[in-house]
């Protein structure tokens, strides 16, 4: 029982912060550079709990546990770039949603994947949220700072995802396997619509 109450205070500190923020305005009221780009990445669960899933599923599943991260924060930025230019993916939404669906199957079931193979995964995913981003941030007043914001931000919620996937490694697999399967649980929520 006391191991299952620190995982959800655990849980619960990781997702305070997209209680806190809400999404970003537009026009004369928008907020600035960094500051809107950092905190963007928290204003949706969608997006927190998929970048908190990257960094849970690396640590728990390979040795390299910085390469998946990387590539989603890179490819992320990939994404933005072209929602900034105006280039507008197909299915952006059922994507993120999907990727929630998926990585949280990659936590529940241990999947362990060739280093370049979790990497082209989450970063493929990390186009489709960066995309999101962008197409908000193009709205923001100094967009190279916002940009530079959000990929700051991403790479913190890697590292507390990275953690949390470490303090997971210490308890019965159960724990993983039910933090996975949230999050899996979260992404149908999304797809079909009830979230």
């Amino acid at each position: 029982m006391r191991h299952f109450l620190k995982l959800c205070v655990l849980l619960s500190v990781a997702l305070v912060p997209s209680l806190a923020f809400a999404h970003i305005g537009h026009g004369e009221s928008a907020p600035i550079g960094f500051i809107a780009g950092f905190t963007h990445p928290f204003t949706g669960l969608d997006h927190l709990a998929a970048m908190l899933a990257v960094g849970i599923w690396s640590a728990m599943t390979t040795k390299r546990i910085w390469v998946a991260p990387v590539s989603f924060a890179s490819l992320l930025l990939v994404g933005a770039l072209l929602g900034v230019a105006g280039v507008s993916l197909p299915v952006i939404e059922p994507v993120i949603a999907a990727s929630l669906l998926v990585i949280g199957l990659l936590i529940a079931v241990q999947v362990k994947l060739p280093v370049w193979a979790g990497a082209l995964i989450v970063g493929a995913f990390a186009v489709f949220h960066g995309a999101a981003h962008g197409t908000e941030l193009a709205e923001v007043n100094n967009v190279a700072g916002a940009l530079i914001g959000m990929v700051v931000a991403t790479a913190s919620i890697h590292i507390a995802g990275l953690a949390i996937g470490r303090f997971l490694m210490r308890y019965p697999l159960v724990w993983a396997r039910a933090a996975g399967g949230a999050v899996s649980v979260l992404g149908l929520g999304f797809l079909v619509g009830i979230v």
